[in-house]
């Protein structure tokens, strides 16, 4: 599950080991007991690839919800977050997430938007 991916990625950097943990937005919903409780709250680098589903665009009924509240829980957890839009954002903007991340010793979130991911729908 998913909040188990907070505890691996946990146990990585106290290894030494840099990792990227990829979920859904539902997926992050489902793990900010773990991501308050242990990454926040032990200062643990972490950064999340999050597919962000559910905006203008979406036909699945089951992932408009969880999408309609991503940004705002990434706000009220104060993560800081930016789309990833197109494949040029892609790198340069992992590796400033990483960058935070591993400066601010906090969780950092990348939102996979539509765009990125299919053709023919805007994030």
């Amino acid at each position: 599950k998913e909040e188990e991916g907070v505890g691996i990625s946990a146990g990585a950097h106290l290894a030494g080991v840099k990792s990227a943990m990829l979920l859904q937005n539902h997926g992050l919903l489902a793990s900010t007991n773990g991501i308050v409780s242990l990454a926040q709250l032990y200062r643990i680098p972490l950064l999340m690839l999050i597919s962000y589903r559910g905006g203008f665009g979406e036909e699945h009924p089951w992932q408009t919800e969880g999408g309609g509240v991503t940004e705002p829980v990434l706000e009220a957890l104060r993560i800081p977050y930016e789309r990833l839009e197109a494949p040029e954002h892609v790198l340069p903007r992992m590796r400033k997430a990483q960058t935070l991340a591993d400066a601010s010793l906090r969780p950092v979130a990348l939102l996979l938007c539509r765009d990125l991911m299919w053709e023919d729908e805007a994030c």
